[in-house]
């Protein structure tokens, strides 16, 4: 399987070099800034293609470095060939399991819409790795297409997909990446192409209990409230 599916994604990296950067990759790299990407970090994306997100990641971390895996020899061939540019922008082919990076841990890891593309009973071991190459500050960022409309696709427009291309279990992620000590920070499922929610998107923090806290600022709340209650009596038309 494993062999089929970098083939698969060998073929595909010519499409996606004619894609370019799209809707997508934008909002991927606002949500993962908004959700804590610093430029001094040192990002770990996994499944990258031909490196159409790294690039953006690399911009927005310059005293940072990026690297940047994908199970595609002929994608990350492209990879370094059209980024060569970047010096703090770094790209290998590996499926993960075989990713052993002594001494080295990741402040933010990205994963750019290829969950849904890797064997569900992979997930487990996936984020045993990612464990490993993390730290008590470690942000995992996770971009899928949310199930519900997935699930559509595979019934109304299955010449889209890809080789894999499987809806993903809220529950499950989750409870698998609460199992590696990371928590659930936010969430949310957004459209972004179709009227109907067609993505979502995860932010995940290392587990640590919390040593200090802080009160809201008063005005701050009195104005959320005010703003609740003008709302509520406005007429609707």
């Amino acid at each position: 399987m494993t062999k089929d599916v970098a083939q698969f994604y060998d073929k595909f990296a010519n499409q996606q070099i004619k894609t370019g950067v799209n809707s997508r990759h934008l909002s991927i790299i606002s949500k993962l800034k908004n959700a804590g990407l610093k430029p001094h970090h040192k990002v770990l994306e996994v499944g990258c293609g031909i490196g159409t997100v790294s690039q953006l990641i690399a911009k927005n971390t310059p005293k940072g470095e990026v690297l940047a895996v994908d199970i595609s020899p002929e994608s990350i061939a492209q990879a370094k060939s059209i980024w060569k540019g970047f010096d703090n922008l770094h790209f290998e082919v590996s499926d993960m399991k075989d990713f052993q990076k002594a001494d080295t841990l990741f402040d933010t890891i990205v994963f750019p819409d290829v969950l849904e593309h890797i064997p569900v009973e992979d997930h487990f071991a996936l984020f045993e790795t990612i464990k490993k190459h993390s730290h008590s500050g470690t942000i995992i960022f996770i971009h899928i297409p949310s199930p519900r409309f997935l699930e559509w696709m595979i019934a109304n427009e299955p010449e889209k997909l890809q080789v894999i291309d499987q809806p993903l279990d809220t529950g499950e992620l989750v409870s698998k990446l609460s199992a590696n000590d990371f928590y659930l920070d936010k969430m949310e499922t957004y459209g972004l192409f179709y009227k109907e929610k067609d993505y979502q998107y995860f932010v995940f923090k290392k587990k640590q209990a919390i040593q200090t806290t802080k009160h809201r600022d008063k005005w701050s709340i009195f104005k959320e409230r005010l703003l609740i209650k003008l709302k509520q009596k406005l007429p609707t038309f």
